[in-house]
């Protein structure tokens, strides 16, 4: 691509790894005005996170000048990081709200210092959704990772059209999660049943010493989310009416407005419901909210192992 004529670029990334972490890879599609330029590599042991931050700097290095660029990636924590949070990390050395260091501090690092060259517009695309770019950028990162292992793949590979496929062969697993505090706030505990296919379970569950019943609730199904190991189509079944109202009405509105309330005051728990967004962009998410008196086994078992949890807190075990 010559570059000494580029003004306007538009970008594709993405990246991922199979199993997470373990072989990955990365893409990037480069287009401005008749010129189009593909990149992907490859790394043995990295996770889908640094993938899709890898991606974004190789894109951005390859520009030697100052480019007006719009940058397109079904990664959450890669426009979410980048737009919202890096900022923050900065000014507190590096480190996240709960104190703990931030991951990939490397390559976001990299990332911000070849952001700085360019002015740079962040869109979030969803994946496998049919857009031939965004799904070039998907396959390049697979053949990448293919030529590391030097074998075909087990995962699913599609292009444009065949999209609608690739999104049917997604694992469907459903998640039930509860949450409990013993005061208000008091100790905490939580719990997440997934129930995958062919009925196989797995079970979540921890304690906060100190907690209400709406982080409890969160982060339960935070929890869930977290164990998933691959892309899924998930059915979130939360007996929360602040969780379900949050995440399908009101946290879109909450980013919008800088993380305001209609009323103008701070969002409750922000850092969690930032978890939780992030977590929501990597699997097609679907909300359920179910009755606390729900006879469902998965649902009462979650919400026994979770008052169970916050009564080991206050016994002290």
């Amino acid at each position: 691509m010559p570059t000494d004529e580029i003004s306007h670029v538009e970008i594709y990334t993405d990246g991922g790894c199979d199993p997470n972490p373990g072989p990955g890879g990365w893409g990037a599609v480069l287009v401005s005005g008749i010129y189009t330029k593909e990149l992907n590599g490859a790394e043995a042991d990295t996770t889908n996170n640094r993938m899709e931050l890898t991606a974004a700097i190789s894109a951005l290095r390859m520009l030697k000048r100052a480019c007006e660029v719009e940058l397109y990636t079904d990664s959450q924590y890669l426009r979410r990081g980048i737009t919202e949070w890096l900022e923050g990390w900065r000014a507190s050395g590096w480190r996240k709200a709960n104190g703990k260091p931030v991951e990939n501090v490397d390559l976001w690092q990299e990332l911000a210092s070849e952001a700085e060259r360019h002015q740079v517009s962040w869109h979030w695309l969803k994946g496998h959704r049919g857009h031939p770019l965004n799904e070039r950028a998907d396959q390049l990162a697979s053949e990448a990772r293919r030529r590391l292992l030097g074998g075909p793949l087990q995962a699913v590979e599609v292009e444009g059209e065949d999209a609608d496929t690739a999104e049917a062969a997604l694992p469907e697993v459903a998640i039930y999660a509860r949450g409990c505090a013993l005061g208000a706030p008091g100790p905490g505990g939580y719990a997440a049943i997934l129930v995958g296919p062919g009925g196989q379970t797995q079970v979540i569950s921890g304690k906060w010493p100190l907690a209400t019943s709406n982080t409890m609730e969160l982060w339960a199904v935070i929890a869930g989310l977290r164990a998933l190991k691959r892309r899924s189509r998930v059915t979130a079944h939360t007996t929360s009416k602040y969780v379900f109202m949050g995440a399908t009405r009101w946290l879109a509105a909450w980013e919008q407005h800088n993380w305001l309330t209609k009323e103008g005051e701070p969002v409750k728990n922000k850092e969690i419901w930032l978890e939780l967004s992030y977590l929501m962009g990597d699997h097609d998410l679907t909300w359920k909210a179910i009755s606390g008196r729900d006879r469902e086994p998965a649902n009462q078992q979650a919400a026994q192992l979770a008052r169970r949890e916050a009564e080991n807190v206050k016994q002290g075990q």
